[in-house]
């Protein structure tokens, strides 16, 4: 897996076919990239970590809260794109991102463990094409993976 975390103070995600918009407010915006063969048992870890990583200021400026100490808000939002290989050529390769089916399987098991440890998350369109609109508030960008 390849996560990249924004803290946000607003983000939105609209299906650009259907139109169905979804919105947070204060919180983070998690883009979720799911490699081939990916192991769902590290599916919790990546899990704690985004709900306990301490990206929020307290009252003197320092990064001590989380996403929950906050009651902040989650937007999951795929991204097989993390993926992309740009070492050679000029096009990036996706061979490294898991392919729609699994990847979809992942993505859904990655959010029902998310939204069985913390209820204020809203999910993207897993395979639609999806403009996303968001204000980074720092900003602050954090790229976990492993």
């Amino acid at each position: 897996m390849r996560i990249l975390i924004q803290r946000v103070k607003k983000a939105k995600v609209i299906d650009t076919e259907s139109k169905e918009e979804r919105e947070i407010g204060k919180g983070v915006v998690v883009f979720l990239g799911i490699k081939k063969d990916d192991n769902e048992e590290r599916i919790k870890w990546y899990v704690d970590k985004i709900l306990n990583l301490r990206i929020f200021p307290d009252e003197n400026g320092k990064f001590n809260y989380s996403v929950i100490d906050i009651k902040g808000e989650i937007l999951v939002v795929s991204q097989f794109t993390l993926y992309g290989d740009v070492r050679k050529g000029r096009r990036p390769d996706f061979t490294m991102a898991e392919g729609f089916d699994r990847a979809k399987k992942f993505y859904e098991k990655f959010l029902n463990t998310l939204k069985g440890n913390y209820q204020n998350v809203k999910s993207g369109f897993f395979g639609k094409l999806m403009d996303v609109e968001l204000l980074n508030w720092g900003p602050v960008t954090i790229l976990i993976d492993d």
